[in-house]
């Protein structure tokens, strides 16, 4: 159809002859923005592309919203798209795991940056879980191939018992910090990595902050050792309230930090119904927590009063 065609329709506009039908057809000078919304103007920073040794870019936004921290979001978590992840060094090596220190910082705002703890469970070298068969009773798998390959523990079953164990962790921080109990906030999960929240007591020699330590590493006054067996005695009641079991609890994977404890290594959470060693476990967790809370002087602390107190909770 010519242009001469559309003389019927009057109504139809005039283009000029050097109208663009695309969508940059018009771009205003850098100094006319008189017409622009002010939400829509920014200043526009460039980032350098170069990345140092044991650097990354974050992969915050790589991972599915899901592999992401539950809401409301603490505001420390950086979720800047220019963010870089630096390595900062190991902080606890282990048989299934180990966990380093990673800051997560954008270069155009370092003072908003923040210290994470990466967990990162071990792939082709990964060893079976300590009493695995007993704590992943009643869990099932994805894929068929998955279970088998982990039956066989090849290579690649040893690869998804790395990935499985990952997953089963991040899961129980994501349920239980959404229950309000005292973990670490999970930030995310990619692969066999976590990143959560760095868990950090004042150093006052150094002015700054370290890692806090083990329950088992503090000699607390009877007042605070007290107010650390009630934390813990909620806390379970909590976790039974919602069907959960700890199942290797103990002084060893408690943080003390400050006035307040923190329950870390959380990747053999058991379903306390579900798993035919549920109460177990639970009578287990309760044996080693009362044994060293007795052992630093608070008598009152019995395993089978607490076993039947999370019992009461449960049913």
């Amino acid at each position: 159809m010519s242009r001469d065609d559309f003389s019927q329709y009057p109504e139809l506009p005039s283009f000029p002859d050097d109208f663009r039908p695309d969508a940059y057809r018009y771009v205003p000078p850098v100094d006319d923005l008189t017409d622009v919304e002010e939400r829509f103007v920014f200043d526009f920073q460039s980032y350098d592309d170069e990345l140092e040794d044991g650097q990354r870019w974050s992969t915050w936004l790589s991972v599915e919203p899901l592999s992401r921290g539950p809401e409301p979001r603490p505001d420390w978590v950086v979720t800047s798209q220019g963010a870089i992840d630096t390595e900062l060094g190991v902080l606890k090596t282990g048989k299934e795991a180990d966990v380093h220190l990673v800051e997560r910082a954008d270069p155009l705002a370092p003072d908003a940056g923040v210290v994470m703890a990466a967990k990162r469970y071990r792939s082709s070298e990964h060893r079976s879980f300590h009493r695995a068969a007993s704590y992943t009773e009643g869990r099932s798998m994805r894929r068929s191939r998955d279970e088998r390959a982990l039956k066989r523990k090849s290579t690649f079953g040893r690869q998804v018992a790395a990935g499985e164990w990952a997953v089963s962790e991040w899961g129980a921080l994501v349920r239980l910090w959404s229950l309000g109990l005292p973990v670490p906030y999970p930030v995310q999960i990619d692969g066999t990595e976590i990143l959560m929240e760095w868990i950090t007591v004042p150093d006052e020699e150094e002015g700054t902050v370290r890692t806090a330590p083990r329950l088992a590493q503090v000699r607390p006054s009877p007042e605070l050792l007290a107010s650390y067996f009630q934390q813990l005695t909620d806390a379970l009641a909590t976790m039974v309230q919602n069907g959960f079991v700890h199942g290797d609890l103990s002084a060893y994977n408690i943080l003390a930090a400050g006035e307040r404890l923190v329950i870390i290594d959380l990747p053999q959470v058991v379903d306390l119904v579900g798993n035919l060693n549920g109460m177990t476990f639970l009578q287990r967790d309760c044996a080693n927590i009362c044994a060293w809370f007795r052992s630093r002087g608070l008598v009152e602390a019995d395993e089978d009063a607490l076993f039947g107190e999370l019992m009461a909770h449960a049913f």
